[in-house]
């Protein structure tokens, strides 16, 4: 088969499995570690703070929900077909729900702090980190103009990373 003996396309195919299978094998485990917080009764803020601070975070996620629509939803790293979204909170933030997982799990963790909380706080953020990463790499491959936006458009805090 010819494309199989492309040594490009081989390479290009291996490094687009690599990241989906990277994002893959991050996902379950933030997701335990979101669990186990939750079990933990450390998951949710209780005082007026923290509260607030996890209700913006779960408004920022609605918000990027309406605005990408429900293309998005995937479990691995996968680009969507259609234009590259830069409105909504994506204008401020490429990684608008990952900020607002960011923001909702360390502020449990801060209300309700343990070794153990910002150990999984920690495992989750990094799982983030690999998770965004892998994104970005074939958000990259699949959007041109992705360059362009990720010098003018922070990470994950606005104004900040």
């Amino acid at each position: 088969m010819v494309i199989l003996d492309n040594p490009i396309l081989h390479s290009i195919q291996w490094r687009l499995v690599s990241a989906r299978t990277i994002s893959i094998i991050a996902t379950p485990i933030m997701f335990a570690c979101l669990l186990t917080l939750v079990i933990r009764r450390s998951f949710f803020g209780n005082g007026v703070v923290s509260i607030t601070l996890q209700v913006l975070g779960l408004l920022l996620v609605v918000w990027a929900r309406l605005t990408f629509g429900v293309r998005s939803l995937h479990f691995a790293a996968n680009p969507t077909k259609g234009p590259l979204i830069t409105s909504g909170p994506y204008r401020y933030i490429r990684n608008p729900i990952y900020a607002a997982v960011w923001l909702v799990t360390w502020t449990g963790a801060a209300v309700h702090w343990s070794k153990m909380n910002a150990s999984l706080a920690m495992v989750t953020a990094i799982m983030l980190v690999i998770k965004i990463l892998c994104e970005e790499r074939l958000v990259r491959e699949a959007y041109p103009e992705y360059e362009e936006y990720s010098r003018r458009t922070a990470r994950l805090i606005p104004f900040v990373l």
